[in-house]
């Protein structure tokens, strides 16, 4: 998962309020139910030692989702009696709703519950023409390209307009950055299409079996994304089993434990952070100092590193900082083997 989106949680320091409530469960007294649970949240907070400002901010941001109809639910992240940040979940909390006060935002959640949001042009194509539509699980990304309509000349041959459809295409993933490409329609069309397209973009292209208006379309778009996110996952775990080996000049390319992935966080060498958020290490207790690159096993590590302020912070909340801090992404993993204690990541060398 690219982590740029948590960039405001680390623009100031904490403590923080981490919210998460479920969303999934409407009704008619929707508004009443989300005013209770706001303030069961701010009597959690309450009871940690959050101040009454940023409890209001929370109590408020909540009872205003009484009024939406968001399916899952959301996550929210206050401090000093302001709301920084709002996200929506792609899935509901498995614990329900719940609220921490914390020196850093608790954000490892967001691993499992946003999930891997691959960007998806799905492209239905005819002899007329082509729609192409942009879709994101979370959110429909801001682009000229969300909803684009190609109609094509009927005195062309329909090679030609293949070849157009397939150009257009291809300038729409570069300019998007989808994941991605979904074509939709009769199985020679499709296929037209598909042997156009630059073979750099073979592997990204997936055919629907079901047209488009079809209700099945939207379960072979997500069919696609959640394997798409799998065989991500799976090349990961390949790079980091196969990164623990040292190479030639004697280092290793990925490491697994707290005190390794901390080192990794100082120098700054973290590429890709593994978590298996259930893991041992991943709530394993660390101080953290006011930077994201002062983190230690232990307060005096820090008092040695000549910093003067520390917290203590949970191991996988203090090492997405670090991440973000140097534009590594995150990713989930449910295989219970690896990286051992939970906490692993691919390193940077260059």
């Amino acid at each position: 998962m690219d982590l740029a989106f948590l960039h405001p949680l680390y623009e100031h320091s904490g403590p923080w309020a981490s919210v998460y409530v479920d969303t999934s469960r409407h009704t008619e007294d929707t508004p009443h139910e989300r005013r209770l649970t706001a303030q069961a949240m701010a009597r959690q907070l309450a009871a940690q030692g959050a101040d009454e400002a940023t409890r209001e901010a929370v109590r408020n941001a909540i009872e205003d989702l009484g009024h939406s109809s968001e399916p899952h639910g959301r996550a929210l992240f206050a401090r000093a009696g302001g709301l920084v940040l709002d996200l929506p979940l792609a899935r509901p909390p498995q614990a329900g709703d719940w609220a921490e006060w914390a020196p850093l935002p608790r954000v490892t959640p967001l691993l499992e519950l946003a999930g891997e949001d691959p960007v998806c042009v799905v492209a239905c194509v005819d002899r007329k023409g082509a729609d192409f539509e942009l879709r994101s699980a979370l959110s429909r990304p801001s682009s000229d390209w969300s909803e684009r309509h190609f109609q094509l000349r009927v005195e062309n041959t329909w090679e030609h307009n293949a070849a157009e459809i397939a150009d257009a295409l291809a300038v729409c993933q570069e300019e998007t950055r989808a994941d991605l490409l979904i074509l939709v329609g009769d199985d020679r069309e499709r296929r037209s299409v598909h042997d156009r397209l630059p073979k750099r973009l073979h592997g990204l292209v997936v055919e629907a079996p079901h047209g488009s208006g079809s209700r099945l379309l939207d379960e072979d778009v997500e069919k696609a994304r959640a394997e798409h996110v799998a065989w991500q996952a799976e090349a990961e775990l390949e790079r980091f089993r196969s990164g623990r080996s040292p190479d030639d000049e004697g280092r290793a390319r990925a490491v697994e434990g707290v005190p390794a992935l901390i080192e990794a966080a100082r120098e700054h060498r973290i590429d890709e952070l593994l978590i298996r958020p259930n893991g041992p290490d991943a709530h394993r207790e660390v101080w953290i100092g006011e930077d994201a690159d002062q983190v230690a096993v232990r307060r005096t590590d820090l008092k040695i590193l000549g910093e003067q302020h520390s917290w203590p912070a949970r191991a996988d909340d203090a090492l997405i900082r670090s991440a973000v801090a140097t534009d590594a992404p995150a990713l989930a993993i449910a295989e219970e083997e690896v990286p051992v204690g939970g906490l692993g990541a691919l390193l940077r060398w260059k």
